[in-house]
């Protein structure tokens, strides 16, 4: 064994032959351990090697293509869910609100990423189109089932089931409101997706820019139209000769809806 590991050829020299040769070059040490320098080639073709495949980045593009069709049928599992939660009401953490959070996730999923760069961790997304045309075709066909059949055609027959359900419940002595509720929420599936796209900010704070711009259009909007709708079931309410009172309560209540959390506010400072 020679210096630094090498093998010595002193020891497997064959009797009558120069290893070396008759111009009297050293012998190649065969056994030796590469240099420095042919480390670095080494690692320098590796590097190389290690490029991202296309069908990975083909994947990826696919994913994030899909984000706003993920979005629209967020939005209309939600609408199935207000309806199993009550209708008028909701479970905070529950499944409308979960399905809610889900479809603002996927609207704002490309500026999302951006915080995992702000934590040290590269996220590439690749730019340009589709390369693999099976992939290309496949995001194609779930985009276009999803706009035809499921926003198109899909989310009205399930309000009219709901519509069917608000007379059932009526039949059976119960409030048709929460049907009626889902119905109209499912009919405006499409119209609340453009409502979410038009919050987007495109910022790593998108997410929550769109919550808070759907917050902002639920007090200043919503709020005021669902007063008018509470006055209208107190007056019928006291027509029945039936409680108004608690209508009533609750239609200044939801007009004073920014004011109750600006009090909430000032209460923590």
């Amino acid at each position: 064994m020679g210096p630094r590991g090498c093998l010595s050829h002193r020891h497997n020299a064959v009797p009558g032959v120069d290893l070396a040769g008759s111009l009297g070059k050293e012998p190649e040490q065969s056994g030796c351990l590469p240099a420095p320098a042919q480390f670095d080639d080494f690692y320098e073709r590796k590097d190389d090697a290690m490029a991202v495949p296309q069908l990975l980045n083909d994947i990826i593009q696919v994913l994030l293509k899909l984000a706003p069709a993920a979005s629209l049928v967020s939005l209309v599992l939600a609408g199935i869910s207000l309806r199993r939660e009550g209708g008028t009401t909701f479970h905070v953490g529950g499944s409308f609100t979960k399905w809610m959070f889900w479809a603002v996730v996927f609207v704002t999923l490309g500026p999302l990423l951006g915080w995992f760069s702000s934590f040290g961790i590269a996220t590439p997304v690749p730019g340009g189109g589709i390369g693999s045309s099976w992939l290309a075709s496949f995001e194609s066909d779930v985009s276009s089932f999803v706009t035809n059949f499921v926003a198109g055609r899909m989310i009205m027959t399930l309000a009219a089931f709901f519509v069917l359900r608000a007379i059932l419940d009526a039949a059976s002595g119960e409030h048709p409101l929460p049907s009626i509720l889902a119905a109209m929420f499912l009919l405006g599936a499409q119209t609340t997706y453009t409502l979410i796209q038009s919050y987007n900010t495109g910022t790593q704070f998108a997410t929550v820019d769109v919550l808070d711009g759907l917050w902002n259009y639920l007090a200043g909007t919503i709020m005021p139209i669902a007063a008018g709708l509470a006055i209208v079931g107190a007056i019928i309410n006291f027509a029945t000769r039936r409680p108004a009172m608690r209508l009533v309560a609750v239609a200044l209540a939801m007009l004073c809806v920014s004011g109750i959390w600006k009090l909430v506010l000032s209460m923590e400072a």
